[in-house]
Formats: C-alpha cells, structure tokens, sequence
C-alpha cells in the first residue's frame, strides 16, 4: 500500500510507526502538540517481542548503551528505616541478570526520531477536525491549513485527541486502577550508586532511582485514590499540589522530593487507567499504544505494547490489499497480546510474591508471533 498516513503524537508509538511506515513505502506524516520532542518521563523497559523489534531496526546495540543499570534495591517505611533489600531484583525492571533493556523513555524516542530523518512534523500543532469519505480523510488542525490524507492513526496516548474526535469522549472507555502517579528529574544530590529505594505506607508512596550512569535521578511521587480525581490534566501546579498534600506526612527524604518537585521542569503525573475498547478502528482511522489499549506503567509493558502493535500495524499495511483488511488484521493479532499484558498491571503487589510477578512478565512479554499472517 503507497498510502499518505498522519499519525497524532511523536513519543514511542508514534515515531515507531512512522519508521516501520517508512520502511513499508509510505510516507508517514507525524503530528505533534509539543513543540518539539518531550523530555522527561519515566524508566521504560523492552523486553521480548518489542526487544526483537528494536532489534531489526538495528538499534539494539545503541539503546544497550544507555540502558539503566541497578546494583539492587530497598525499601523503606515512611519514616526511612529499611525494610527490604534485593542485589538480584528491582521492582523497576525485574531480575538484574535479564535481557531486558531499561532506558530512558526520552532516550528511546531519540533513537527511533534519529532513523526517521526527513519525514514530515507538524510541532505545536493539533488535530480539530477529522472527515472521512471514500477516498480518504481531510483533517483540519489548531494552526496548519487542512490536508488530506490516506490514513490516520492516534498515537497519542492515554487521553488521546484522536480517540476523543472518532470514537467519543475518554470516560467509555477508561478504567481507573486506583492510583496516581508523578515522575520528575533531578540531578544525584543523594549520591546513589546504581540503586533505587523504594518507599510506602502501604497505600501511598514513592521511589528514587539513579539513571545516566549515576548523573542523574528519577523520582517517583504516587498516592491512591479509589475514584477518578477532577483536575486539568495539563495544569502542572494543579497536578503537583496533588502530589505535595497527599505525601505530607511522609519523613524520610521525603519532603526534600517535595520541594524539589516545584522546581522540576519536567514532570509528569497521571492516573493509572486502561484503555479497553471494542474496536480500535473507525474507517481510515486506527489507534496505536495507549491510545487504544493504554496497560498502565503498573504493567511496565507500556513501551513493549507501542513498539510491538507499530511494527505489526505498518507490515500489515504493507501487505497491500487495503487498510479494512490491515486494521482487522492488526486487531486479531494484537489483542490477545495486549489483554495478557493488561492483566499484569491487576496484579496485587502486597500479595504477589515478585517471582511470580516476574514468571507472568516472562510469559507475557512473548504472547505474540511477530511473523504471524492472518487471512
């Protein structure tokens, strides 16, 4: 198929469908509202099917590199005193003798942006508008003029605009987990050697990890709420007051976090949800990543998910004999891979002991042929 594909949001999903695209003879578009690659964000890991994806894009040796590495970890109580401790397993990442890769989700996006040279981006800008006909889709944006396109495809995450304009609003399809979750990066003023701790009280709490080979931290900022909260999930001091009243009480170093929170330039805090939705296609419109079957980062195969259903989509595509068939196509293989990766983030982890949890990633990480073809 020599098909013109928009694709909403430039983060793992996004730009890997437009490598694979590419790869296929089309010509890839990429949409993005930030006005430019965002940084910041989380620790992610590839592992299996997704590993072996990375793999034929020959960035495996380049994503190894940077990978995150953890001499162990420990926990904590509120008050700082440890009450565990692993040189074998992080909860981040699983077993440290894993082929897994752990990287920065910024350093990920690099790579894969770095392959894509010369397709087309529209930074700062945003879909308003999707029409479908016959022959194809006019899309209409916040600032460029509207364009028509072969295909569209929503890469663009857990509130996804793409979604929202075909299939309707967030609420019928979103399941809240329970939690919510904030990341921010700040420079090793603890003086961390490849480790992460861990903290709770049972309900609420937190990590700090070292990445960038010491120079730097990640921490983790996390409290439960069993309804969905009411807020502007693009208000950033909203979001980190949230943050800040809920882990008061915490000792430790903990307040310093908190402090340092306000200060943060990146930072990232959303609820931990699904996406569960009947179809993930309307026409010429499909969905990609946690845009159409969000795990949450409870599941840690977010990324894996991403980089597994662009490669599937885009060689589905390339088989040539219409995007009906592709999309079909690309749901039937995807879904069973997606439901048994979904239910790792279900997992109770006061009563999942960690081998169990690591022997489901394990067999879930791999539930899927990559060189299936289904009629």
């Amino acid at each position: 198929m020599n098909a013109t594909v928009l694709v909403s949001g430039s983060s793992v999903a996004g730009t890997t469908l437009a490598y694979w695209l590419r790869e296929q003879g089309m010509t890839p578009v990429i949409v993005e509202r930030a006005p430019h690659l965002r940084r910041g964000g989380q620790a992610v890991d590839v592992r299996g099917a997704a590993l072996r994806v990375l793999r034929r894009m020959g960035l495996e040796t380049k994503a190894r590199a940077l990978a995150n590495h953890a001499n162990g970890m420990s926990m904590v109580d509120p008050e700082g005193n440890e009450v565990f401790r692993s040189e074998t397993f992080a909860l981040s990442s699983g077993s440290l003798e894993s082929d897994d890769i752990e990287i920065l989700r910024e350093d990920l996006v690099d790579l894969v942006h770095a392959e894509i040279d010369g397709v087309e981006h529209l930074y700062g800008d945003s879909i308003t508008a999707i029409r479908q006909d016959v022959d194809g889709v006019t899309v209409e944006f916040e600032h460029a003029a509207p364009r028509r396109f072969d295909l569209v495809v929503g890469a663009d995450g857990l509130h996804s605009n793409t979604r929202g304009l075909v299939f309707g609003p967030e609420a019928r399809y979103s399941h809240h987990l329970g939690t919510y979750l904030s990341v921010f990066t700040e420079e090793n003023y603890l003086g961390l050697d490849h480790w992460q701790t861990w903290f709770n009280d049972g309900t609420d709490g937190g990590a700090v990890m070292t990445v960038r080979d010491n120079a730097e931290l990640r921490i983790y900022l996390g409290f439960a709420s069993p309804e969905p909260l009411e807020y502007d999930h693009r208000d950033v001091n909203a979001q980190k007051r949230l943050v800040a009243d809920r882990l008061a009480g915490f000792g430790w170093e903990v307040p310093g976090f908190i402090e340092r929170m306000w200060k943060a330039e990146h930072f990232y805090f959303d609820a931990m949800a699904q996406i569960k939705m009947d179809t993930w296609s309307e026409g010429r419109v499909t969905l990609l990543g946690d845009a159409a079957h969000c795990a949450a980062p409870l599941s840690g195969q977010g990324t894996s998910l991403a980089m597994v259903g662009a490669y599937v989509l885009a060689l589905e595509l390339g088989r040539a004999d219409g995007h009906e068939r592709a999309f079909a196509r690309y749901e039937r293989r995807m879904r069973p891979f997606v439901e048994v990766n979904q239910a790792l983030a279900l997992l109770d982890p006061q009563t999942t002991p960690p081998e169990e949890r690591t022997a489901r990633t394990d067999a879930a990480k791999d539930a899927i042929d990559l060189d299936a073809v289904i009629d």
